[in-house]
């Protein structure tokens, strides 16, 4: 159902340009021992091109000036959880090939120029920042990650997770810049809920939506950064399925807009070089454990999705599906712990092996 936001926050949208829409999820009413689980959450979707060219200070400023606003805007709608896309404070040059200067943009996480920025703005609204940045892991010899930053309402950062899945399809081939994560599956407990972050290309693994759900996520922000012609078939599908599966809300957010870079560059596939991944199409959406979601924000235009999340809905839903008591983890995991040997034979029932029925 829709949400009723303030006419300021509408009219300050307009007024910078950006797309505000608003939506509920609700849940049947619960015993008078279980009232309203309530909590505000919020995405945004935005094309950096225009702040970046070329690297620099002053391009990344003008972008936490431009999310500053965007966060503004939520605080005016009550959001709780506000998530950022995936490098939002970068441009996606992950598929250039390129190092410099685009491994400049690194960041600690801990105690960065981005993770500052969003530490103030958390404390300023009240608000728990989601902020993907690329990190630069010093104690580790400046190993970079894809990594999200969870900072608390508070303003102090709860911790970070990292992107457990690196594409290798079409120009999205990333090992060239970080890491796979060796973080796991951590789950944060804020005061609106409990949330994890799962990062771009890891929604097309099942199993990584499952181990945050196993861990307790009550909402899975998805920060992606994702171009039509790959993915737009499936972006509607992924998350709305994980939503159901695992009994939980979750955020599937993307960029909008195109970038080019100077220098002409191929993934090898035989298309001629160019200078551009695509078209990013943001589309940005949130889906409910029972199947329900919001529709998607603009395809090309800078956007803030609001959305109250009635987190009774993931236990009434568990409790209806028992998809989670159903389960069978264990032999799961038994014969995954076979899968992964060297010498493992899958179990592939042949013909030739099955006795002759019997003439007698």
């Amino acid at each position: 159902m829709n949400l009723d936001l303030p006419r300021e926050a509408l009219e300050a949208a307009s007024q910078r340009n950006f797309e505000l829409k608003g939506y509920a999820f609700e849940a049947a009413q619960g015993a008078a021992a279980m009232p309203p689980d309530r909590a505000r959450g919020a995405g945004s979707e935005q094309n950096p091109a225009p702040h970046f060219c070329p690297c620099g200070r002053t391009e990344v400023s003008a972008l936490h000036k431009r999310i500053g606003e965007i966060a503004e805007v939520a605080a005016m709608c009550g959001v709780n959880i506000i998530c950022f896309q995936e490098a939002w404070n970068m441009p996606f040059a992950f598929c250039t090939r390129e190092k410099l200067p685009w491994t400049e943009f690194a960041e600690s996480a801990e105690d960065g120029l981005t993770t500052r920025f969003c530490q103030k703005l958390a404390k300023k609204h009240n608000m728990v920042v989601i902020s993907p940045i690329l990190e630069r892991d010093r104690d580790h010899g400046g190993v970079l990650w894809n990594t999200a930053v969870v900072i608390s309402n508070s303003g102090l950062v709860m911790g970070k997770t990292r992107k457990n899945h690196i594409p290798r399809v079409g120009d999205f081939n990333e090992s060239t810049y970080y890491m796979e994560g060796n973080l796991g599956h951590p789950v944060f407990q804020t005061q609106f809920g409990r949330i994890a972050v799962n990062i771009c290309y890891g929604r097309h693994h099942p199993l990584n939506w499952l181990m945050y759900s196993i861990n307790g996520a009550e909402i899975i922000f998805n920060p992606s950064a994702t171009i039509g012609e790959l993915s737009e078939s499936l972006w509607p599908i992924e998350a709305r399925n994980a939503a159901i599966a695992n009994h939980c809300f979750t955020c599937a957010l993307n960029r909008v807009g195109q970038e080019r870079f100077p220098n002409e560059f191929t993934s090898g596939d035989g298309k001629k070089a160019h200078h551009d991944l695509g078209y990013f199409y943001g589309s940005s959406y949130v889906a409910a454990p029972d199947g329900s979601r919001t529709p998607g924000l603009s395809r090309n235009q800078d956007g803030l999705l609001v959305t109250e999340l009635n987190l009774n809905l993931c236990q009434q839903i568990n409790d209806f599906w028992t998809f989670k008591m159903t389960g069978r983890l264990e032999m799961y995991a038994r014969e995954l712990t076979e899968a992964v040997k060297p010498n493992y034979s899958p179990n592939i029932v042949k013909e030739d092996l099955v006795l002759p029925p019997s003439s007698g």
